[in-house]
């Protein structure tokens, strides 16, 4: 048992009771197009815009591989925009996913998720479009998060 609730269902409505911060993983590019990324803009505008102006303003910020910039949509909703791929496309350089970048990422996020007192909730980050593994992935989410006492939900769509 890996400890991590595995529902169907749409990660931009998680499920339970309490704050809940939803973790998504993003380019290093500043794109947003693509993805469960459309799903956060159908629901809400707010992350996807601070991406934006985080990306753009990157030479003051900490925008980089392994970054995570919280966006609060709702009074008990958060967004974890996780910087975990670099680049958009599969190439000579393999796939986007940077998976040291998602563990570094998820260790940010589980520093701040007992601040909060929130539940996580999320699709089967940098498996999409940033070309990752679940089997490389999970690891990661149960020594960051799980093993730190903190409830996960993955949700698969359908």
């Amino acid at each position: 048992m890996s400890g991590i609730t595995y529902v169907r269902g749409d990660a931009t409505a998680p499920q339970g009771k309490g704050v809940k911060i939803i973790v998504h993983v993003c380019n290093d590019l500043g794109g947003w197009g693509k993805g469960f990324v459309l799903a956060v803009s159908r629901r809400w505008p707010g992350p996807e815009a601070a991406y934006r102006r985080w990306h753009r303003e990157r030479a003051g910020n900490d925008f980089a591989l392994g970054a995570v910039q919280f966006v609060q949509v709702e009074r008990y909703v958060w967004v974890a925009n996780m910087v975990g791929q670099r680049g958009m496309r599969t190439g000579s350089k393999g796939v986007p996913v940077r998976y040291a970048a998602i563990d570094e990422g998820l260790r940010k996020v589980a520093e701040r998720a007992p601040q909060l007192g929130a539940s996580i909730h999320m699709p089967r980050i940098g498996c999409g479009l940033a070309g990752g593994t679940w089997a490389k992935v999970e690891p990661l989410v149960t020594e960051r998060l799980v093993a730190q006492g903190i409830e996960v939900t993955v949700y698969d769509h359908g």
